[in-house]
């Protein structure tokens, strides 16, 4: 209570603050404009317009800067006490209390009485937990330096004027990258992994599991100093820290954690094949480069003209033009001179490979995608198509083909497609219950039968619900009909109506739910299981379907929902004159005294069957046996004194 109140009282003191902070601004103004005025008709008409308006807008000025400062102050005041979220109770009451995060190494000392001082002691380290949001953001920020040294590594290495133009800016980058290389590799020696469900904190066992993984190797690798080579044969040889691209598993690592956040996973798997495309087409271009300079510019025909020509000179030039044959080269599209020198041959018939397995993981790849991003979709258009050639062939009239064809459009269009019991078929049944609340949310919170009910009962309900949508004009039910379910109203108007389908008694909104009478078959009830009232839909209305027999198999082990909902029906039925309270206030139904005794005669004829097929079964098994034991015995009888003697003098053989 006193929180609500705390909380309560700080919005209205925001209130307050902002509402005064207006107010201050309006009366600054007001005041500023009254007393302008003032100066106005006390001044001599000497005074010029300008210096009015130059005072009118100083005082706007000053009324806006304090407007600010307020807006400010209200922001800081606002982050330093923020409004802490009251939990939701229907979710609370699935999940259940929360868990203390637990550890191997805070399980191991809670196990242990006498080393309880001696785990107080201990300084809690750092951890990075692989599945928080904190790992993802240290792999965007690793994943940079990594894109940098595959980009520009063999770029520097084969145009060496953009190398010598901007030495400062490479050292800057690239002893900024060996840092955070350092930094990953801390990061990656206090990963944790799980160890029996159970998030492993131990430093020790941390780096001896770092140490078995190949990306520790790598990782060294990376991290040798060969900078020190610079120290011999001078800064303008970046192809010493090729070794920087050990790293690169970082960099799909990143992708892969990308992809699998990412909302629209399709557009990023294509910009990525894209990208991939690229860095080949990029290193394919610097090699091209390189062995043009080994060679000689100009040399032949093939490689890179001589750059002693002013046009063929430029930086930008040459990058482009390898870019250009690169391109050319790898995607098989264009003409480029042909090779003179044997090595020029075998680069080219390298890249020729490589561009046709581009070309087929372009096509294979970007085939998949658009079909993966349009399986919903064809999917959809399937099955009208097929319901459209069954009314075809069936001869419906136009106005029922329009109707079936509007609500498909309905659905589409309200993304209402998807099969949610298929999509969440894997999912245990708790995280079912609890995808469907959270979905649900809104809906559940107002029906008034879910309030109050038991956790496991809330859970098997929710899991009942069949989702149905209804066009306008439906009839969802109408007055005489067997209740076979009852109706939960998710989103959409219905309406009560008279047997002529157009007086409306009332209309029911979201959260209302109806149809539980004819399903509950309350004693006395004069309507049986009949439905007591016609419901149309107004427009397109989405409801939650429960079935009789589901419900029953819900409320047999929560007898005291099953009673509410019954005291809910008989008071709906007496005010409607719809129940005998004789026979609603007398004992036992005998009606469900007979129904009762029927069920145990079928479920006695059912066991004496069986029990019928047992006793065969054994009589057929035993005569079976007396055969086969008839059978051995004249075989015995059969046998000669004289064949048993010499079977003796034959094992007798054997043991000596």
């Amino acid at each position: 209570m006193a929180k609500i109140c705390s909380e309560s009282s700080f919005s209205a003191r925001q209130r307050l603050s902002i509402n005064t902070s207006n107010d201050e601004l309006a009366a600054m103004e007001n005041g500023d404009s009254r007393s302008h005025s003032l100066c106005e008709d006390g001044s001599p008409r000497a005074l010029s317009s300008g210096s009015h308006r130059s005072l009118h807008r100083g005082a706007r000025a000053v009324a806006r800067l304090s407007y600010l400062f307020l807006m400010l102050r209200n922001w800081v005041s606002h982050r330093m006490n923020p409004i802490e979220e009251r939990n939701d109770s229907f979710l609370e009451r699935i999940r259940g209390p929360t868990l203390k995060d637990a550890t191997i190494g805070e399980s191991d000392t809670m196990c242990v009485g006498h080393n309880d001082t001696q785990s107080k002691k201990k300084k809690e380290i750092w951890i990075m937990d692989p599945s928080a949001d904190q790992y993802y953001r240290w792999l965007s920020v690793i994943a940079g330096p990594v894109f940098y040294n595959l980009i520009m590594i063999v770029t520097r290495a084969s145009f060496n004027e953009l190398q010598n133009s901007y030495s400062k800016l490479w050292i800057a980058l690239d002893y900024t990258s060996d840092i955070i290389y350092y930094m990953d590799t801390f990061v990656r020696s206090r990963t944790g992994y799980l160890e029996q469900g159970l998030l492993v904190k131990d430093a020790k066992k941390l780096r001896a599991k770092y140490r078995t993984t190949s990306q520790f190797k790598y990782d060294m690798i990376s991290m040798i100093p060969t900078d020190l080579l610079f120290l011999q044969y001078g800064f303008n040889n970046p192809e010493f820290r090729f070794n920087r691209l050990c790293k690169i598993q970082r960099l799909f690592e990143f992708f892969e954690r990308t992809e699998t956040r990412t909302s629209f996973p399709n557009m990023f798997r294509i910009s990525n094949l894209v990208l991939y495309i690229l860095i080949i087409i990029h290193w394919n271009a610097c090699v091209f480069f390189s062995i043009s300079k080994s060679i000689g510019f100009g040399s032949d025909t093939w490689v890179y003209p001589n750059i002693s020509h002013p046009e063929h000179g430029r930086l930008a030039r040459k990058y482009i033009y390898s870019l250009y044959w690169s391109t050319l080269t790898l995607t098989t599209i264009g003409e480029t001179p042909a090779p003179v020198r044997d090595v020029e041959f075998l680069f080219v018939i390298g890249d020729f490979l490589t561009g046709v397995l581009i070309f087929a993981s372009i096509v294979g790849n970007v085939g998949a995608m658009i079909s993966n991003m349009n399986a919903s979709r064809a999917e959809f258009q399937a099955k009208i198509d097929s319901i459209k050639q069954y009314m075809q062939f069936r001869k419906v009239t136009k106005d029922l083909e329009a109707r079936v064809i509007k609500w498909f459009d309905y659905l589409w269009t309200e993304k209402k497609t998807c099969d949610e019991k298929e999509v969440l078929k894997t999912l245990p049944d708790k995280l079912k219950a609890e995808i469907a609340i959270n979905v649900h949310l809104d809906t559940l919170k107002k029906v008034r039968i879910f309030q109050d009910c038991e956790a496991g009962l809330l859970i098997e309900l929710v899991l009942k619900l069949q989702p149905q949508v209804f066009s306008p004009g439906d009839y969802i039910c109408k007055k005489g009909d067997i209740g076979r379910e009852m109706y939960i109203i998710k989103e959409g108007k219905l309406a009560v109506v008279a047997d002529d389908g157009v007086t409306q008694f009332v209309v029911l909104s979201d959260g209302a739910y109806f149809g539980e009478i004819s399903i509950l078959g309350i004693k006395g009830s004069k309507a049986g299981n009949r439905r007591t009232a016609n419901i149309r839909s107004v427009g397109y209305s989405d409801l939650f379907a429960l079935s009789k027999d589901d419900l029953m198999e819900a409320l047999t082990e929560y007898p005291e929902a099953k009673k509410a909902l019954e005291e809910k029906g008989k008071a709906i039925l007496m005010k409607d004159n719809l129940i005998d309270e004789a026979v609603a206030n007398a004992g036992a139904d005998p009606k469900d005294l007979d129904e009762k005794i029927v069920k145990l005669q079928g479920n006695l004829d059912v066991m004496q069957i069986k029990f019928a097929q047992l006793m065969a079964e054994f009589t057929s098994t035993q005569a079976r046996l007396k055969q086969r034991v008839t059978q051995m015995e004249e075989k015995v009888k059969s046998i000669k004194p004289e064949d048993l003697s010499e079977v003796v003098a034959d094992k007798d053989k054997k043991v000596q």
